[in-house]
Parts: C-alpha cells; structure tokens; sequence
C-alpha cells in the first residue's frame, strides 16, 4: 500500500479521490493488495467527508415526505398507511406526531426505518384554522 497517508487537508483529499477514481475503471479483484488499498482510501475519504461536510439525517417528517416524492406516491398513498387522509395531512404538515403504530406501518409499508422515524422532531405551535 504505496504512499497511503492521513487526509488532513483538501490536496490530500484531491489526491486520495484520483487514487480511488483508478479502481472504478479497473476493479481490483478481493484479496489483492489493490483491493486492499482501494478499501483502505475509501476509508480516509469518508472519514474526511465526515468530518468536514456531515450530512445530517432527516426529520421523520422529512423521511417520510423525500421518501414519498422519490416513489411517486402521493399524500394519499401515506393516508393509505396511516389511517386517514386528514390524518396524512397533519402528519405531513407537522400538526401531529406519529404514533407507534404508524411508525410501525410506514416502517412495514414504505420501507422507511423505524430508525429515522421514532427520532424527536418538533410540531408546529399554530393552532389547526
């Protein structure tokens, strides 16, 4: 493993990504010293992405709704989830919080993981019109 070093700055980081771009092209076979290099980059690289752009993970509110629009399904397809239409739209408006059992269903249902949803997130304060 040539001339592998720590990333500590963007250079390193430029260099490390050309290094790593060689393997998609030529695929090192597993066991090999290049197979073990490529692994051993890719893991400097995500730690230094990590560290210096984190990529924090959605609100359940916002999993749900990324989720939905990336399927194509529509508020009516979680309604179908959850219960209700009305139901749906507060969910999706942030008026009210998720059970378990729709965090059970939409976890089921739209493959989401209980994970993301049972995480804390904040309603709305404005009372319903």
């Amino acid at each position: 493993m040539d001339n592998i070093r720590p990333i500590k700055t963007e250079d390193d980081y430029n260099w490390a990504l050309a290094e790593v771009t060689q393997y998609f092209d030529n695929q090192p076979e597993p066991g090999t010293p290049d197979a073990d290099r490529f692994d051993v980059l890719s893991d400097l690289i995500e730690a230094y992405e990590d560290r210096h752009w984190p990529i924090e993970a959605p609100d359940p509110v916002q999993a749900i709704a990324e989720t939905l629009a990336t399927r194509g399904l529509k508020q009516s397809d979680l309604a179908d989830v959850i219960g209700s239409r009305s139901r749906a739209s507060e969910v999706l408006r942030y008026r009210r919080p998720l059970t378990l059992g729709m965090i059970q269903n939409i976890s089921g249902k739209l493959h989401i993981s209980a994970d993301i949803l049972i995480r804390p997130y904040h309603l709305d304060d404005k009372k319903r019109a």
